[in-house]
């Protein structure tokens, strides 16, 4: 049967353009298949906004925060990057679509799809068998690969990189599922289980690919092969570095610029006028840091503002069915990377570079 083209769209904001459409949306992006296909199109945008909305969580507070032009950075064909935040960003976002995919499968939002029952009847482990409505993960899996993975369409290294790094981000969905499970038993004595498996909040998939993106391994390639581009020299000295490395381990192949300063073709926005934390309940550490980190190691110093905020207070029920509540002014202090003034002296102008973040 002839295959048809049925999704192709061009564009250069990536990011911002999956905000403002409902349309899966990438540079370059050429699918072919199916018309069924084009009904999971919402999802996959839906999917890859999730994935970066975790991102932005996820570095909110370092240095990289996963800016909008993050997606389309890693994947335009001139400014591709295989940083370590680059490979976070194909993993992230791989993770977006297969979850949501596999989310909305298990709503019913598909006719193609259903639970994975293929091993109901299973005897699972002592005391519970396999049964109930497992998440399908397969079809995910299936379907999110035919739409992320054919953004790359070459066979150099950065590919490569990348489509691993998507890999990775699509094992995490199934190496974070929980095992669900049911009683069943005379009076409620639970002799025997029926358990199944359902997806972990994705904030844990997000969790789970931070560590792997602390723990990412550089790829130390032989420049000379790698100039070869899609020869057979070029790909061997790629096979044979992937050879040593795990499948659910992400990996990069150059160093961090210096996020402490805007680049604007690179689309690093700098730290200068980032908010960062000093006080509040619950802090981490990491967060406490916060303003060393992303002010003064970066040659800025910290700026108390002090911004009113208008906020519902005092509500009260009334009967029958109206809620009415007071509107109450406070004085919220905030803090925000600033220049030092000139006659600042050098010696605590500080720039970390590298992975520092």
């Amino acid at each position: 049967m002839k295959r048809s083209t049925f999704l192709i769209v061009t564009i250069t904001g990536v990011y911002s353009a999956i905000l403002h459409t409902a349309a899966w949306s990438v540079n370059n992006f050429l699918m072919t298949g199916p018309k069924a296909y084009l009904t999971y199109s919402s999802s996959v945008a839906a999917g890859a906004h999730s994935g970066m909305e975790e991102c932005k969580f996820q570095f909110g507070w370092e240095r990289w925060n996963c800016p909008e032009s993050a997606l389309q950075l890693s994947t335009h064909n001139r400014l591709r990057s295989a940083t370590r935040e680059t490979s976070f960003v194909h993993a992230i976002s791989s993770a977006g679509v297969m979850y949501t995919l596999t989310r909305n499968c298990s709503l019913g939002d598909f006719e193609s799809c259903g639970c994975d029952d293929s091993r109901n009847g299973r005897v699972g482990g002592r005391g519970w068998v396999w049964g109930g409505c497992s998440d399908n993960v397969e079809f995910g899996e299936k379907v999110s690969k035919l739409f992320v993975d054919a953004l790359e369409t070459g066979h150099d290294t950065r590919a490569l990189i990348n489509l691993h790094n998507n890999e990775v981000g699509r094992l995490a969905v199934k190496a974070t599922m929980k095992r669900a499970c049911k009683c069943h038993g005379v009076s409620g004595s639970c002799s025997i289980q029926t358990c199944w498996l359902q997806l972990a909040e994705f904030r844990e998939i997000g969790n789970y690919l931070k560590i792997k993106y602390d723990q990412a391994h550089k790829l130390e390639m032989d420049k000379r092969r790698m100039r070869a581009g899609n020869s057979a020299d070029s790909r061997g000295a790629t096979a044979e570095t992937f050879h040593h490395i795990h499948a659910s381990e992400l990996v990069f192949l150059e160093d961090s610029p210096d996020y402490c300063t805007r680049n604007a073709s690179l689309g690093h926005q700098g730290t200068e006028g980032r908010e960062c934390l000093q006080t509040g309940k619950n802090l981490s550490q990491w967060e406490k840091r916060s303003c060393r980190r992303l002010c003064t190691e970066c040659g800025l110093r910290v700026e108390e503002r002090r911004t009113e905020v208008v906020a519902s207070c005092n509500c009260k029920f009334h009967w029958c069915c109206t809620v009415r509540c007071e509107q109450c002014r406070t004085l919220v202090a905030k803090h925000f990377c600033t220049r030092r003034n000139s006659t600042a002296p050098n010696h605590i102008r500080q720039r970390s570079r590298g992975h520092r973040r």
